[in-house]
């Protein structure tokens, strides 16, 4: 059993803190408000209620974690410092369920010496009220090859699905182009349903050839194929099914545009690889977070 710290127990935070519950790990669970307690509805059905205490300040740590769970929103995470220094030491693991693909040189500036692992998630989860998050789908999981991915997989066992291989910057690309894409239902006010009219799915593809453009200039091997794949993938959606920068745009928080959407278009630059479309995206969606 391991001492497993969760920064941020939001929906994708509170599914992996139910599996590490599950796995038989002690939680430890951090966040910036007080709960009473935080439940998980279950994709299977029923529903996990998490055991460990919710903490909001840092000083209320009093002893670090062998693993911390950093799940904050890429743009919050110089917010979550503090947890970190409290949580981290040379023998911590920080597990980095962020969206982008620069989860090592976000974090391992403020984790210390602790190993900082990039991981990947493809789960669908929400919060449908404080407290209270609703699993939709499977926890499925992709880390790097190596000693840390493989005991993170070895963390969660059976209770969820942990890819661990050298394929996770394909796979790290392939989630970033869902995520980049998935901002046009930020724009739009609307879940996956929109992607039914022919106009945005066009928008939608042309960002997706975009992405993997720059991240064949990257040096990764993804094709055309493969964004018409994340494309298919995002069509089988439930039609209700949204994103959790939908879920700001609506709440009327800031956004994580940056991290999402503007870093395809600022790499594309850097490559001489136009990205058009995903400019405009990101440029509107920095305007929809400005000054909130």
């Amino acid at each position: 059993m391991a001492r497993v710290a969760v920064v941020g127990v939001g929906a994708i935070g509170a599914t992996v803190a139910a599996a590490a519950q599950d796995a038989g790990n002690e939680l430890v669970l951090c966040a910036r408000r007080s709960v009473e307690r935080v439940v998980v509805e279950r994709e299977q059905g029923g529903e996990t209620v998490l055991d460990g205490p919710v903490l909001t300040e840092p000083s209320a740590i009093e002893e670090p974690a062998e693993w911390v769970v950093l799940a904050v929103k890429a743009h919050q995470t110089p917010g979550a410092a503090a947890w970190l220094s409290a949580l981290c030491t040379p023998a911590s693991t920080v597990a980095v369920l962020q969206n982008g693909i620069d989860h090592v040189e976000r974090v391992a500036p403020l984790a210390g010496d602790a190993t900082v692992l990039p991981v990947v998630n493809w789960c669908a989860a929400e919060t449908v009220a404080p407290g209270r998050v609703r699993q939709r789908t499977a926890l499925a999981l992709a880390a790097p090859d190596g000693e840390a991915g493989a005991a993170f997989a070895a963390l969660l066992g059976e209770h969820a699905e942990v890819s661990v291989g050298d394929g996770f910057a394909a796979e790290a690309w392939r989630k970033l182009c869902v995520n980049a894409v998935s901002g046009v239902m930020a724009l739009a006010g609307r879940p996956a349903e929109i992607f039914a009219l022919a106009d945005v799915l066009d928008v939608a593809r042309t960002m997706a050839y975009e992405c993997v453009a720059v991240a064949r200039a990257e040096g990764v091997a993804l094709s055309d194929r493969d964004a018409d794949d994340l494309i298919e993938w995002l069509l089988a959606l439930p039609p209700d099914a949204g994103s959790s920068i939908l879920t700001d745009r609506q709440a009327g928080r800031e956004l994580e545009w940056e991290a999402r959407n503007a870093i395809v278009s600022r790499l594309g630059r850097r490559h001489g690889v136009a990205t058009p479309v995903s400019d405009t995206v990101a440029a509107l969606l920095h305007a929809a977070s400005d000054g909130v």
